[in-house]
């Protein structure tokens, strides 16, 4: 009993990020794609804690937000992750729109990727 109690801490995270981008995109398949890119970022700060834990640094909090900007500030991090997570990070336009060439689902779930080696 009390390994199955570890295991589904320890996996707790994997479906949440799970959860977050079917969410993403039920929201994405009735066009709201606003709510997508909410549920990304959460995916994408869901990886960024569980990435932190297994290098024992400390989280900075729930947010997304707050661990987008702490994961761009930390030593080693690739250009490529960096990159990614400006994206995550961005403002929508005066229309709620991203730049068009930007997916921030499939964005979040290469972050994930390379993060933790898991798709999604």
């Amino acid at each position: 009993m009390h390994y199955n109690l570890i295991m589904t801490i320890t996996n707790d995270y994997k479906s949440q990020i799970n959860q977050e981008f079917q969410q993403a995109l039920k929201a994405r398949s009735l066009a709201n794609e606003g709510q997508a890119r909410v549920c990304a970022r959460r995916a994408a700060g869901i990886a960024i804690g569980e990435y932190l834990k297994r290098r024992e640094i400390s989280i900075p909090g729930p947010s997304a937000i707050k661990r987008l900007r702490f994961l761009i500030n930390l030593p080693g991090i690739s250009p490529e992750v960096i990159h990614v997570s400006e994206h995550l990070l961005l403002k929508v336009n005066q229309d709620f729109k991203l730049p068009s060439d930007i997916d921030l689902v499939e964005e979040a779930k290469w972050l994930v990727q390379e993060l933790l080696g898991e798709s999604y």
